[in-house]
């Protein structure tokens, strides 16, 4: 693909499949990405785990912004900025109820769960143009909901939350990730840049090298050579336990005793096409059935396939994604901290019985990438990022080389962000968000129409 026209945004991608290294740590750009991106994004902002009752509020914080998510009496869900109206003073931390709204900790002023102001004391004090009623509320956000969490855009004129996701959200639907709950939810913070964070999940060149325990033989046969039933069937196993025990649970270990019951009574065809077509059937379909035993909702997985909705991974510009496995899914949630820090967190989401009284999971203090508690598949993909951060500021180093056949997406991701950043129209950029809310591994590199 040639080169673009010149950008006003400093180290723009020029070349598609050449990333310049500034655009990881140089303090300008990051400031622009604050400034010019950030604001114009739909961002998953809290599970509505968090906030199971009416007036349940939480927090979310991106840069220097922060924002309230709250419950109201009929259990919508809204947002508003966590700003005093009197002088700028932050009502909230973290999250909790607001049963009486919520009070200013400095002078009282006082905010009702809608955000109308419902208090002044000695208001009398005040000149009639700073009480105006429709100027002392709190400021509303944009806040919609879906799979099971809300989502905020501090940009009031931003297209809607689903024009914004698609695909993902299609895909999704087939998934009803709404039903999906979190088991558990770590966080970590990373000596990295949030891009060069999120990369590192966006192609899969990496990993035969990061990952050498997923080199498994027998998993997919030679051509031309016997088809060995039992040697294929134990390498399908060790899989499927590997990344139950790797990811902490990508794979629910409820799936993985389900495939050990499976397998001594599967039949399989000598063809090994047709083997694992006919393994992937029957364990989607008892997995199915062991888990609607237990009352839990969940898709039919063979309608799923037959559908096209199989992808390992499914992307949600700018930080969020989702990691389907039979039963269950990870999710990850990306913010900058600073130029050359991020914050990466993970749910573990599984299927639970409908009606069932989920459980809040506690806000996770951060660990270190290097962190002995974090799972050895994220283990081995931190250990990289650091060194990468670090080698970005060679200064025999000038810009990354991507391939344009399985690396698109990291050339399609940052193009992306040159379009908020150049301030193009939301409405413009929707055809590329298109392009990149879908499985970005082995993609290649698109023309975005930027």
């Amino acid at each position: 693909m040639a080169a673009k026209k010149s950008s006003a945004v400093p180290y723009a991608v020029d070349v598609p499949d050449r990333i310049r290294k500034e655009r990881y740590f140089d303090p300008d750009f990051f400031a622009l990405e604050a400034k010019q991106l950030w604001p114009r994004v739909w961002q998953m902002a809290c599970r509505l785990e968090e906030i199971p009752n009416p007036r349940d509020f939480a927090t979310y914080e991106i840069l220097d912004q922060s924002v309230i998510v709250v419950r109201g009496d009929d259990m919508s869900v809204s947002a508003f900025h966590n700003v005093c109206r009197h002088r700028g003073v932050r009502l909230v931390e973290g999250r909790g109820t607001c049963a009486s709204g919520f009070t200013c900790p400095f002078h009282g002023w006082c905010y009702g769960a809608d955000g109308a102001n419902t208090f002044v004391s000695r208001s009398s004090t005040f000149s009639a143009h700073n009480m105006a009623a429709d100027e002392i509320g709190l400021v509303p956000v944009k806040c919609e909901t879906y799979g099971g969490c809300a989502w905020i855009n501090l940009d009031p004129k931003a297209p809607g939350l689903r024009d914004s996701i698609e695909p993902f959200a299609t895909y999704m639907d087939a998934w009803q990730l709404e039903d999906m709950h979190p088991e558990w939810w770590y966080s970590f913070r990373l000596p990295v840049n949030w891009k060069l964070a999120q990369e590192a999940f966006m192609e899969q060149y990496h990993v035969l090298e990061t990952h050498p325990q997923l080199r498994l033989p027998g998993r997919y046969p030679a051509k031309g050579k016997p088809f060995d039933a039992a040697r294929f069937l134990e390498s399908e196993l060790t899989y499927l336990r590997v990344m139950s025990e790797g990811m902490a649970g990508m794979v629910h270990a409820s799936d993985v005793k389900v495939a050990e019951r499976l397998m001594p009574k599967v039949k399989l065809p000598d063809d090994p096409v047709e083997a694992r077509a006919a393994w992937e059937r029957e364990l989607n379909a008892a997995v199915v059935r062991w888990h609607r035993g237990k009352r839990h909702v969940i898709p039919d997985l063979n309608q799923i396939d037959a559908d096209g909705f199989t992808e390992p991974m499914v992307y949600c510009f700018p930080h969020y994604f989702i990691l389907p496995m039979y039963s269950s899914a990870s999710a990850y949630r990306f913010r900058p901290l600073g130029p050359e820090e991020t914050l990466m967190e993970i749910w573990s989401l599984t299927r639970f019985p409908e009606g069932a009284d989920l459980p809040m999971r506690p806000i996770p203090e951060p660990w270190a990438h290097d962190d002995p508690r974090v799972p050895p598949i994220p283990t081995q993909d931190f250990s990289n990022l650091p060194k990468q951060q670090k080698g970005l500021h060679s200064l025999s180093f000038e810009y990354m080389r991507i391939s344009e056949q399985i690396e698109g997406h990291l050339s399609n991701f940052h193009r992306t962000i040159d379009g908020y950043l150049e301030g193009t129209a939301s409405k413009k950029l929707l055809p590329a968000l298109r392009e990149l809310n879908v499985n970005p591994l082995e993609r290649p590199v698109l023309d975005l129409g930027l």
